[in-house]
């Protein structure tokens, strides 16, 4: 297969931005391409047409190359669950949860083989391949066994690209220190080096590009200025900490997320960055939290972790507050299971301890039972009652353990959504409180409009219309493709891939 991979000197360099970009440019040179990560480590997932979890960053991928998402392109993938342990997701199930020596030790020899059935599949369907590593090709105490950097490249039998960040300094050591540290073997596949996020007069720089060129051996692919304001989300937490950065103005509109330790598909908040009277803040600390106009709970890969974290922060004790004062608040899949009376590990899928229970936030009489069975599905459906009609159709996906029904059994509930034909959520003195598994809710542009229109209206704002971001998000795909190719020397690697080794081990089935 024809192809290349993108290493970084360290995380969050740009590599999933850069192959995003790639994935698009290949497509629009009329080719088949296909993205590919190894594994990812990530609790900010992608639910595939077929209800299979993958790593948000090569669905994301999938979309810029117009191919539909599989397994097959990330079919690893880590969500931690705490510092120790993390819940391993092989071709898009649930497959065992290991700590990170058990991982190390035991998964390799099944990881080589996962990889390599997955790069037959691939080859099968494209004619291009744009891979991802993580971190670093060169951390040396965990080479002997890596299964995200140059070992996929050589089971794939492809060159490699090294991306730097020059936006966090030290790109000249980066580079050279990686160069120098990889062994012949690997460093004789590495084609090109890219310097990404550059700020400023690109032409001030071009001493340092033939420095590198003349110290290393390795050509400078591109330098790719710095770009904001893209509709795309991000692959993680790392990403969240750049993508969600506040530029310190008040606006109209005040929204307070919290904050969890395991936090996990935290792209639900994104559409937020793109409306203009809107400002978000994370909230991890009681001093934090203001007067919101609302607060946003998100999802969590440790639900029972990230509620006693909010009782110890006084968090728990204050959003009680604000929902008893009439504050408005969304609970978002284990934010959705937080505002129930009471949640119970049930099959200590969650807590590791069978029938381990905890108190809920008790805004909402609900109860959680943690099964051993993972719901992971694609689903849309309409808002239940007042608003559906305005709003239409509402598309996301589910990824949770926990079962959440209503405690009061002569007291009827108020479901927010109708979901594949059944009620979904909870909607709370009149959506004052919502509580729902669907992720990528507020992706739904006329839902989104909807909601913060209540706010406006509650703080007598004039109504906007509604902001169309799924069109956004494909004009982006073409910005930064756009933005990439004029940056490197895309030709020159095309070039490459097209001239390099085509072999492939065999694959195991």
């Amino acid at each position: 297969m024809k192809g290349v991979m993108f290493q970084g000197t360290a995380s969050d360099v740009g590599k999933s931005v850069l192959c995003t970009a790639l994935c698009r440019i290949i497509h629009r040179k009329g080719y088949k391409v296909a993205p590919f990560k190894s594994q990812n480590m990530s609790n900010n997932s992608y639910v595939t047409v077929d209800g299979k979890e993958i790593g948000r960053a090569q669905g994301v991928q999938a979309e810029a190359a117009k191919t539909t998402a599989t397994v097959y392109m990330n079919p690893i993938l880590l969500k931690p669950r705490n510092d120790r342990d993390a819940e391993v997701v092989r071709f898009g199930k649930s497959y065992e949860t290991l700590s990170g020596r058990n991982y190390r030790e035991h998964f390799y020899e099944k990881g080589i083989e996962t990889i390599l059935y997955s790069l037959d599949q691939l080859c099968k369907n494209y004619e291009y391949l744009v891979v991802e590593g993580a971190g670093s090709p060169v951390e040396m105490n965990l080479n002997d066994r890596e299964i995200v950097n140059m070992k996929v490249a050589e089971l794939a039998d492809l060159p490699v690209v090294l991306i730097a960040d020059i936006d966090r300094g030290g790109v000249f050591a980066s580079i050279v220190g990686t160069l120098e540290l990889l062994p012949p073997e690997h460093r004789s596949r590495v084609i090109g080096v890219i310097i990404n996020k550059f700020r400023g007069d690109i032409t001030l720089f071009e001493s340092g590009i033939s420095w590198i060129e003349e110290k290393t051996g390795v050509k400078v692919l591109g330098v790719v200025p710095h770009i904001g304001g893209l509709t795309i989300e991000g692959e993680d937490s790392l990403s969240m900490t750049t993508q969600f950065q506040s530029s310190g103005e008040k606006k109209a509109i005040d929204l307070a997320v919290i904050q969890l330790p395991y936090v996990s598909n935290y792209t639900d908040i994104e559409p937020f960055r793109f409306e203009e009277d809107v400002s978000i803040r994370f909230v991890s600390d009681v001093h934090q939290f203001g007067q919101p106009d609302a607060v946003i709970i998100p999802g969590t890969k440790s639900t029972f972790h990230d509620l006693s974290f909010l009782k110890k922060q006084g968090l728990a004790e204050k959003i009680q507050q604000f929902t008893n004062n009439g504050g408005r608040v969304v609970g978002l899949c284990g934010g959705y299971q937080m505002l129930g009376s009471k949640l119970t590990d049930t099959e200590g899928t969650d807590t590791g301890d069978v029938g381990s229970t905890s108190e809920g936030l008790n805004i909402v009489p609900l109860e959680t039972q943690f099964q051993a069975r993972k719901t992971t599905v694609r689903s849309e459906g309409t808002l239940y009652g007042e608003g559906a009609n305005e709003v239409g159709r509402i598309e996301g996906y589910e990824i949770h353990l926990g079962d959440t029904t209503w405690q009061k059994a002569k007291e009827k509930m108020t479901p927010f959504l109708v979901l594949n034909g059944e009620n979904e959520g909870v909607s709370y003195n009149n959506g004052q409180v919502i509580g729902t598994y669907l992720h990528h809710l507020f992706h739904n542009d006329k839902w989104r409009s909807y909601w913060l229109n209540q706010i406006r209206e509650s703080k007598g704002l004039t109504k906007q219309d509604v902001r169309y971001l799924q069109a956004e998000k494909e004009k982006s795909f073409e910005r930064l493709a756009d933005h990439v190719e004029q940056a490197i020397d895309v030709d020159y690697l095309i070039e490459k891939m097209e001239s390099w080794s085509q072999s492939i081990n065999e694959p195991v089935k």
